[in-house]
């Protein structure tokens, strides 16, 4: 039995098992692949999306650390992409990280099942190469990127948008190298022969343009181009359609660049995913839910414990076009812990892009650097309950507020 379970190994699950361990609690982290950083390292999503409103960074703690560790392996930012960072220098940080801290890592691992007894996670099932066991802890939380534990334990979860449920699309994200770098056309031009190619029949990916960004190595450029629209990220099927159709959608549109772009003719895919990004799937129903106005608006929150600045950037759900909405120009709204304690389970925090939150709402707090800072948020919260002998949901936001650093 451990004091603090956290189920996933994402950027929010890595803090929050490094924060709660490095109170002195026994901490179980548990990972269903072989190497932790969920979509930084799995699903190769890069970079990270800092928008500080000035030269201050809104997010510091483990997310620093995590910046610092890359930059002394080289694996931090580079003169095109300064927020680029190497996916395989950040596996290697998050297990230091862990190992530092004295977290105990399951990789391998996934959690299946939840036991709820009396309006408490009892216990949970995970099934590995040591076949089926059951897992207890005084607090839980879930990282899992789709609410799976707190799903399965019974807390109220919503998907997609009010109108129709449809979340926004999925992506797989892919790289070239030995990309002449130099001798690319501006991305305009990109665009336009990317429309052309649309045009002819030979590009039938329904992205608007050509998402690209720079990796750290010179050679190699990075797509966040594919979209796969109408699929469910927690549905087997769905999931397994996307991947393949997403596969496609790769193959072509690696033919395309090197046909069409200048830089792209001697280059090659060099790396897939290893799974598919998927943007939105459950958000929990939570004791506050965190609004498009409260975004947009700036809002500021007693018991704030992690603040953004980046826009509600909303990948059409149905086809083209994304819906980006900016706050006020220098400012930064905050998430509060609220929107962290799911209603109905009293042992329960959740971290992450299924934080309490509308469909709008959460198009702005589901990036990495905002992961990490409600992830080691809810670590401290487990680790105050705990402490304290109290439900998580009593912790005192204020305080859990000046313990983050804020």
């Amino acid at each position: 039995m451990a004091q603090v379970l956290v189920a996933g190994g994402g950027p929010a699950g890595l803090a929050a098992a490094v924060a709660a361990a490095r109170r002195g609690l026994e901490t179980l982290l548990i990972e269903r692949y072989g190497f932790l950083g969920g979509m930084a390292t799995a699903g190769l999503v890069n970079p990270f999306m800092m928008w500080k409103p000035d030269e201050e960074p809104l997010v510091g703690g483990i997310f620093q650390e995590m910046l610092d560790g890359l930059s002394a392996k080289g694996g931090f930012s580079c003169e095109r992409q300064p927020d680029a960072f190497d996916p395989e220098a950040f596996k290697a940080v998050a297990d230091e990280m862990c190992l530092e801290a004295g977290v105990q890592v399951r990789l391998h691992t996934l959690f299946t099942e939840a036991e709820v007894a009396g309006g408490r996670i009892a216990s949970i099932t995970t099934e590995s190469k040591s076949g089926r066991e059951t897992c207890s802890a005084a607090v839980y939380i879930d990282c899992t990127g789709d609410a799976d534990l707190a799903h399965r334990a019974g807390v109220p979860c919503e998907t997609g948008r009010e109108e129709d449920g449809l979340t926004q699309p999925m992506t797989l994200n892919f790289r070239m190298a030995n990309v002449d770098v130099e001798g690319m056309p501006p991305r305009k031009e990109i665009n336009r022969r990317y429309d052309a190619a649309k045009a002819d029949g030979r590009v039938s990916c329904p992205r608007e343009n050509v998402l690209l960004f720079y990796a750290i190595q010179p050679d190699v450029v990075h797509f966040n181009t594919t979209r796969v629209t109408g699929k469910s990220g927690v549905d087997a099927e769905d999931l397994t359609a996307a991947e393949i159709e997403a596969r496609r959608q790769t193959q072509e549109l690696v033919r395309f660049l090197i046909s069409d772009v200048a830089g792209f003719e001697q280059a090659y895919l060099q790396q897939t995913a290893a799974q598919i990004g998927v943007r939105e799937s459950r958000r929990i129903r939570g004791e506050y839910t965190l609004t498009a106005d409260d975004v947009l608006s700036a809002r500021k929150f007693p018991d704030g414990i992690a603040r953004s600045a980046y826009p509600i950037d909303i990948h059409s759900p149905s086809g083209a076009g994304t819906d980006i909405r900016k706050l006020p120009e220098g400012d930064y709204y905050e998430i509060p812990y609220r929107c962290l304690v799911p209603i109905g389970v009293d042992n329960l925090l959740v971290a992450g892009r299924t934080a309490s939150a509308t469909h709008e709402a959460q198009a702005s707090l589901r990036v990495m650097p905002q992961c990490f800072a409600m992830g080691e948020a809810v670590g401290l919260a487990a680790a105050m309950a705990i402490e304290q002998s109290i439900p998580p949901r009593e912790v005192d936001g204020e305080e859990l507020r000046k313990a983050v650093g804020l």
